[in-house]
């Protein structure tokens, strides 16, 4: 395995300049779209990685369950550093197994108490709460908004605002967020892209908004105006589901005109060469850690006698 067992928990270093540029620079769906793509793939090689490690690890511990010719000289030499690298990575891996769980639990449990509060409240599609902190946000399946913001909007701004809902719901926004924020916590270089999918998922959001209403200005107007009411306001909103972003940086894209739907920038821009290293270092990352799996199941399969 060598070194290339190492490479894949930090080549995610080479999505940072993507995770910045695609914000401004690419359309907020292929943004979007990307960047999970890219933190899914590298999540799981570097914890691939992370598991091979605690084998080699694992191995050299006394009274582990694993056969003892995994300890032999030659599956160690197969890792660089394999004491250090070895033992390290189980608790690494412990920790990424917990947060990750973690996640899920929570999300699990707020998306069970959300759907448990808007029983019994009529509408299928949207739930309307007699509550007077202004909120809204959107759930699997189903809009949430309150009274109080429905009655700080005037009725074009209230299209927008069901639009711009109705398009986290269709889009299934909630697990490119899901994904990328599990991929944060297995591990942490990728959490510029989480940060970034955030604000995509947003923009993407406003820009069928805009679609559908046909008024940019008007979904701008709206966004500005639900921010302002909702200040300081809870967010009772599932983890990361109900993120608004840099408002002021949403209303000025907005204000500016619609951003190109062509899929990939030219390789010749700032963004496209953030594009392509990022598809790189993604190639490289999975290239890595398959031959890091190969190279460790042939070397334990030669090392365990029959």
């Amino acid at each position: 395995m060598g070194v290339f067992v190492f490479l894949p928990l930090v080549l995610p270093l080479t999505a940072w300049p993507v995770a910045r540029l695609a914000e401004g620079r690419l359309h907020p769906r292929t943004a979007t779209r990307l960047l999970t793509a890219v933190a899914v793939v590298m999540a799981v090689c570097s914890t691939l990685c992370l598991a091979l490690l605690m084998v080699v690890g694992t191995a050299q511990l006394p009274g582990n369950p694993l056969p003892d010719a995994w300890s032999d000289p030659e599956v160690r030499a197969a890792v660089p550093q394999d004491e250090i690298a070895g033992r390290a990575a189980i608790p690494a891996l412990g920790v990424v197994a917990g947060l990750c769980g973690r996640t899920l639990h929570r999300h699990r449990r707020i998306t069970r108490l959300a759907r448990r509060a808007l029983t019994g409240l009529p509408g299928r599609e949207v739930a309307v709460l007699p509550d007077g902190a202004p909120y809204a946000y959107a759930l699997p399946g189903r809009i949430v908004v309150t009274t109080a913001l429905l009655d700080g909007l005037d009725p074009g701004e209230r299209r927008a605002l069901f639009a711009h809902e109705r398009a986290h719901v269709a889009a299934r926004h909630h697990r490119y967020l899901l994904a990328v924020h599990l991929a944060a916590r297995a591990n942490p270089f990728l959490r510029p892209l989480r940060t970034a999918v955030a604000y995509t998922a947003e923009r993407w959001a406003d820009e069928a908004a805009a679609r559908s209403v046909g008024d940019r200005r008007t979904v701008a107007r709206a966004i500005g105006r639900a921010a302002l009411l909702s200040r300081g306001t809870p967010a009772p909103t599932l983890a990361a589901l109900a993120a608004t972003g840099p408002v002021p940086r949403r209303v000025a894209a907005l204000l500016a005109p619609a951003p190109s739907s062509r899929g990939w920038p030219s390789a010749f821009t700032g963004a496209g060469l953030a594009v392509w290293g990022a598809a790189a270092g993604t190639v490289v990352s999975a290239m890595s850690s398959a031959n890091s799996a190969v190279t460790l199941f042939l070397i334990l399969h030669t090392a365990t006698p029959l």
